[in-house]
C-alpha cells in the first residue's frame, strides 16, 4: 500500500474547483498518494437527494480528475448499499491494508464544524487522520472555537510530515475558490454560465446533457 491515501469525499452534485482546489492542495502540503475522489450513493446528511443520477455525478468526478496528478476517482460507495457514512468508507479502506495513521480523509472547515451530527461521532475520528481546508467565510484559525472539545486533537498540517500511531486533525490553509454546488444548479436553473465554476470537462458534460434545467436530460439513468 502507499504510505498515505487522501480521501475526498461528497455528493458532487455537481463536483467543481472548490473541491478539486481542497484535493489538490491536501495532496501537496501532505504527500498524499493517490487521492481516492469518492462520490457518495446515497448521502444520509441531505434531505433532498442529489438532482441528478448517480452515473452522472460519478462520470462528471471522473472527468475533474483527468489530467490532475494522483488524484482518481473510486466507486467504492456507489457499488455499496444503503447509506454513504464516512465511517464505513474509512473502515473499508483498512480492510484492504491501509492503517488509520495512513488514511488523511479531507474535508472543508464548513463542514468539518458539524462533525458532532456525523455517523459515529466521535468515533469516526479514530478511523483516520481529518484534514481541514479552509473555506471562505470559514476561518482555520476560528476551528478551535467552534469544536472546543477537538482543540487537543487540532495541528497544523505542518506538523504532519511524520505522522503516525493516533490519528490527529490537521488544519490546512489553502485558497480556495468561494463555489458551491448550489450555487452552480441555481446558475444553471436561471441559465447564467458556470464558466470557471467547474472544470471545462465538468462544463462540457452538464450542457451535453443539459443537467440541473427543466429540459435535462437523462438525469436518473
Amino acid at each position: 500500500m502507499s504510505a498515505r491515501v487522501g480521501v475526498l469525499g461528497g455528493t458532487f452534485d455537481p463536483i467543481h474547483c472548490g473541491h478539486l482546489a481542497a484535493a489538490t492542495a491536501a495532496r501537496d502540503a501532505l504527500g498524499l498518494a493517490p487521492v481516492l475522489v469518492i462520490p457518495s450513493r446515497i448521502p444520509p446528511h441531505r434531505p433532498i437527494q442529489p438532482h441528478v443520477s448517480a452515473y452522472h455525478r460519478f462520470a462528471m468526478a471522473a472527468l475533474a480528475v483527468s489530467g490532475e496528478r494522483d488524484l482518481v476517482v473510486s466507486d467504492d460507495e456507489l457499488c455499496s448499499e444503503g447509506p454513504s457514512y464516512t465511517a464505513t468508507t474509512l473502515e473499508r479502506l483498512q480492510s484492504r491494508g491501509w492503517t488509520a495513521s495512513q488514511i488523511f480523509f479531507i474535508t472543508g472547515a464548513d463542514a468539518f464544524a458539524e462533525i458532532a451530527t456525523w455517523k459515529r461521532y466521535p468515533e469516526v475520528l479514530d478511523l483516520a487522520n481529518f484534514v481541514v481546508v479552509s473555506r471562505p467565510g470559514h476561518r482555520i484559525e476560528e476551528l478551535a472555537n467552534r469544536v472546543p472539545e477537538l482543540a487537543a486533537r487540532l495541528r497544523s498540517a505542518a506538523d504532519a510530515a511524520d505522522a503516525a500511531g493516533k490519528p490527529f486533525i490537521y488544519l490546512l490553509q489553502a485558497p480556495t475558490p468561494d463555489v458551491s454546488s448550489t450555487s452552480i444548479r441555481e446558475r444553471l436553473r436561471h441559465r447564467q454560465p458556470i464558466t470557471g465554476l467547474v472544470p471545462p470537462l465538468v462544463e462540457t458534460h452538464i450542457l451535453q446533457h443539459r443537467l440541473y434545467t427543466a429540459e435535462q436530460l437523462h438525469g436518473q439513468i
